[in-house]
């Protein structure tokens, strides 16, 4: 049974870097230039959403989120990682998880309070792995880190678009509760590695 602190998509990992590589070592464009049309993409995601296009929003944030995962493989297996590539796919990440709740807020699949907890939890999980991290600890865990967040967005869309819109509701509650959820694993996580120091 896996670890309930352990993010339920890393044991994935292997499988996916195994047909992701072979794509990435056919790509002589450097990473941020490919972290760049990732936030691109996602900007016209949030716009797909904004106009009350769940389908469009989907398909457009799934792009994005494969693009993240590339540029990722691309930097390692093509370049060499540089810390301001990490510092900027880090930041852009940021910036496309608040647009996308946005976008989905605009365009009425959600209410005004309810994004607006969806997209508190999601800084709140990134602030309580920065705030570890610059302490020392190493805080990747939890039930919901970003793409399992996307997979959860993907999944309302796509319930949203197929079966009745206010499933897309329902996946930005769970979203918004993960979120929260994930922060609290982190924090314990945190306070038992400075308790066991």
């Amino acid at each position: 049974m896996p670890d309930i602190n352990e993010s339920m998509l890393n044991q994935f990992r292997p499988v996916l870097r195994r047909f992701i590589d072979p794509i990435a070592d056919r790509i002589a464009v450097p990473a941020d230039y490919i972290t760049l049309t990732g936030f691109l993409v996602a900007c016209a995601a949030s716009a797909g959403y904004a106009s009350g296009s769940l389908i469009t929003g989907a398909l457009l944030l799934a792009a994005s989120g494969f693009i993240d995962v590339l540029d990722g493989a691309v930097a390692r297996r093509r370049f060499r990682p540089t810390a301001f590539g990490g510092f900027l796919d880090s930041t852009l990440d940021r910036l496309s998880d608040g647009i996308i709740i946005i976008g989905v807020t605009a365009g009425g699949f959600t209410g005004l309070l309810t994004g607006l907890l969806a997209l508190h939890s999601g800084l709140m999980v990134s602030y309580v792995r920065a705030r570890a991290e610059s302490m020392g600890i190493a805080c990747a865990v939890g039930i919901a880190e970003r793409a399992e967040r996307i997979i959860i967005i993907l999944a309302g869309s796509l319930a949203g678009y197929f079966i009745h819109p206010w499933l897309m509701d329902a996946a930005i509650i769970v979203l918004a509760a993960a979120g929260y959820f994930t922060m609290i694993q982190r924090m314990i996580y945190v306070w038992r590695s400075t308790k066991s120091n």
